[in-house]
């Protein structure tokens, strides 16, 4: 972990990496590296996979951008496909979720702002582990 000064670089699959059943997260930076301004993640969802269920942030605009195939992802009582390239914003005390519909892999990256989701990363990781 560095500090918010510090240049990051990271290569394709690095970064602290979270298995949540048939998603994986691999967090690229946060609050230790931003002064929890925001933090960055990828979320890779298995074919034909659900994602972490319908939840919403008090305080957290989330940021998505698709990376590979394509996302469904929940906003309030709608769900948008998310395909590469394709830029989404979800002010706090929306209602989301995502998942992947589809036959192939699928990613994308997520900006939390401000920061400070990776702290529940660990328990996430061993809920995901527990209740397979």
């Amino acid at each position: 972990m560095g500090d918010e000064t510090n240049t990051i670089i990271l290569k394709s699959g690095e970064g602290r990496v979270y298995h949540c059943g048939t998603m994986k997260a691999v967090f690229k930076a946060d609050e230790a590296e931003t002064a929890n301004k925001y933090s960055i993640s990828e979320w890779w969802l298995e074919p034909n996979s659900g994602g972490p269920g319908a939840h919403q942030h008090e305080e957290n605009d989330e940021v998505f951008y698709g990376i590979e195939g394509t996302t469904s992802v929940l906003v309030g009582d709608k769900w948008v496909n998310v395909d590469k390239g394709t830029f989404l914003r979800i002010p706090s005390k929306t209602i989301h979720d995502f998942a992947n519909r589809t036959n192939k892999k699928s990613g994308i990256l997520n900006f939390f702002i401000p920061g400070g989701f990776e702290r529940n990363m660990p328990s996430i990781e061993k809920w995901f582990e527990d209740n397979k």
